[in-house]
């Protein structure tokens, strides 16, 4: 039996344009961000699929509407997926978290796993939460087509927990741009990853667009 978990992340926003932090701030899609939406669903609703899980987060639930909508599957919440908090520094620049909460920034930085943005989380808590979804979906779709559509770091953090990368390093080992798919194929031997952050289902004009 074989479980392929596909990992979605969310179409563009504001922030993904700016780079902004934005982990609780509950940001809509952009226009384009809501093309892309579409793009994936017109593409992958060809697949047979046993489900879909989604963070609650307006701009995940927004990306993954065209998708159920094409293939009549219900959209599964489960907050274990919402992207990371980003505590006092959410809706503000690097650079200002950088020249406002300094030490603060440089510790993140070094060693995010074990080390927050003042009043939020660090990886390994977003990794606490977010992989019981991973098992709960293993546990009741051990074989087919299951998608998980989330945030960047989120995502990041889940795929190094799979596949056994320090997720210190989240940052500096794995990269997921808006609206990116990347697939986890899990037999007898465990998770593999089998691609990771394609976009072929963007139109390119879109594609090319800025977008952390």
């Amino acid at each position: 039996m074989t479980l392929n978990l596909y990992f979605l992340r969310h179409g563009e926003t504001t922030y993904s344009q700016s780079g902004d932090f934005c982990g609780e701030t509950n940001a809509e899609l952009t226009p384009e961000g809501v093309k892309m939406a579409e793009a994936f669903g017109d593409m992958y609703q060809k697949l047979k699929w046993e489900a879909v899980y989604a963070s609650p987060m307006k701009r995940t639930v927004a990306t993954a509407k065209p998708f159920c909508d094409a293939t009549g599957i219900d959209m599964q919440l489960r907050d274990g997926l919402r992207e990371g908090s980003y505590g006092e520094w959410e809706g503000k620049s690097k650079d200002f978290a950088q020249e406002n909460y300094t030490e603060n920034y440089i510790n993140w930085l070094t060693e995010p796993a074990w080390n927050a943005p003042k009043g939020g989380e660090t990886s390994v808590e977003i990794a606490n939460r977010s992989m019981p979804v991973i098992a709960e979906i293993q546990e009741k779709h051990p074989e087919g087509n299951v998608l998980l559509v989330s945030h960047k770091a989120t995502i990041r953090i889940m795929l190094c927990s799979l596949l056994g990368i320090d997720l210190g390093r989240y940052r500096h080992r794995i990269n997921i741009l808006v609206a990116s798919v990347s697939m986890v194929k899990f037999d007898v031997h465990g998770p593999l990853l089998e691609f990771l952050g394609h976009r072929n289902h963007i139109p390119e004009d879109i594609r090319q667009r800025k977008g952390t």
